[in-house]
């Protein structure tokens, strides 16, 4: 792939909210040159479109009449609410784009005349970014709707998710067959989880399933077995993608969003690994195969490591285990984004703990401020070609059977 004629490569300083996606990413595309990544099947496992900028197409797939009524009402009213009702993201509190210094993090409003061909403007902008990145294939999910799990009222967390998904199937994904989902389980809800993947699981956009795991549910609850049988049973993986919040119990006593950021993306997958290796998930159900999503690596070999220290002196704890719990974890799978990249022996050490070419995918997280290109899986040094190619796109091939 390479990039459109025309499309110029810009200072810092020259970047705005208005943007082009492929001039934000120049420097992507030149690594397809470097590195040779035409030659390479990529999947970018984890990226992301802006829901709130579609909402109030998204609201009119609400089933509930009142709801939508309600919805309605609030976006006529309440002119700040236009991409917000019944939401329970803070924009007040939206500080990634670190007070305007990365704009693009804040907004992609850039041209997209005529959408391209009539295509929504989501499709325009995710081939945007895919051809920037020589990306053949990518996961798209939303954005501030990772947050739906803390919503105060879990009845209208299901039903957003419920519009959400029939908006994304029938407005985005027939339109361009390159970009897959795995969609949000109205986690509150086992039993609309289970209408959620009877309802999507034959789509040929969604490939799996997704947690938004910023929620204060035990996982191992017996409620979710069938859901996490269903999936087994069909050959969809289960994916937990880790989110920020600064109002938990332990982030709210820290006074910097990069104190939180570092550490909420983190806790909450820890939460949900701990409950579902202890409590035997994996044993119960071997064939599901499952992802921890946008929550870095470095936490994992200290998992593999606390679990299995506590393992073997309470045994008894964790009946249903035939193995360390370090065991489990090395046979799920990992998205690379953010690779904790300060240290070349540490990272080494943490991407063989993890047998990182067997279990590893790319993944950008475009277009947050933090987002990871190719060519920086292609740039480290103690990987192997196959290990590269593993990473870059032939696990994600095999995991979800593209």
């Amino acid at each position: 792939m390479s990039i459109d004629e025309g499309v110029r490569r810009l200072p810092t300083q020259e970047i705005t909210t208005h943007t082009d996606s492929r001039e934000i990413l120049a420097n992507a595309a030149a690594d397809t040159e470097r590195y040779g990544l035409d030659d390479y099947f990529i999947v970018d496992v984890d990226s992301h479109h802006v829901e709130l900028d579609s909402w109030p197409e998204i609201l009119q797939y609400l089933d509930n009449p009142v709801l939508r009524d309600t919805a309605n009402q609030m976006m006529r009213n309440w002119p700040n609410a236009g991409r917000l009702a019944l939401h329970n993201h803070s924009p007040g509190l939206t500080m990634q784009d670190v007070s305007g210094r990365i704009p693009h993090q804040a907004a992609l409003a850039e041209e997209t005349p005529g959408s391209e061909g009539g295509a929504h403007r989501d499709v325009t902008l995710v081939r945007r970014a895919m051809e920037a990145m020589s990306i053949d294939l990518q996961v798209v999910f939303p954005q501030p709707m990772l947050e739906t799990g803390l919503h105060p009222q879990p009845q209208v967390a299901t039903a957003l998710l419920q519009a959400y998904n029939r908006w994304f199937t029938a407005e985005v994904l027939p339109r361009e067959p390159r970009i897959k989902t795995m969609l949000g389980l109205p986690f509150e809800d086992p039993e609309a989880c289970l209408a959620t993947v009877e309802e999507f699981a034959d789509h040929p956009g969604v490939i799996g399933f997704l947690v938004t795991s910023q929620r204060h549910a035990g996982v191992h609850r017996n409620a979710y077995m069938p859901l996490y049988r269903m999936l087994e049973e069909r050959g969809l993986p289960i994916g937990f993608h880790a989110g920020p919040n600064q109002a938990d119990s332990m982030t709210s006593t820290m006074n910097r969003f990069l104190s939180a950021h570092s550490m909420s993306f983190v806790t909450c997958n820890m939460t949900h690994m701990t409950n579902w290796v202890i409590n035997g998930i994996p044993e119960r159900f071997p064939g599901l195969k499952t992802i921890w999503i946008e929550s870095g690596l470095a936490w994992v070999p200290f998992m593999m490591q606390r679990l299995d220290h506590e393992y073997f002196m309470r045994q008894s704890d964790a009946p249903l285990l035939t193995k360390p719990p370090s065991h489990y974890i090395r046979e799920m799978y990992y998205t690379s984004q953010p690779m904790e990249w300060t240290d070349d022996a540490l990272l080494e050490s943490t991407l063989c703990a993890i047998d990182a070419q067997n279990s590893l995918m790319y993944s950008s997280d475009w277009p947050h401020w933090d987002f990871d290109v190719p060519g920086k899986i292609a740039a480290i040094p103690f990987l192997d070609d196959h290990a590269k190619r593993n990473i870059l796109g032939e696990t994600a091939r095999k995991v979800f059977g593209l």
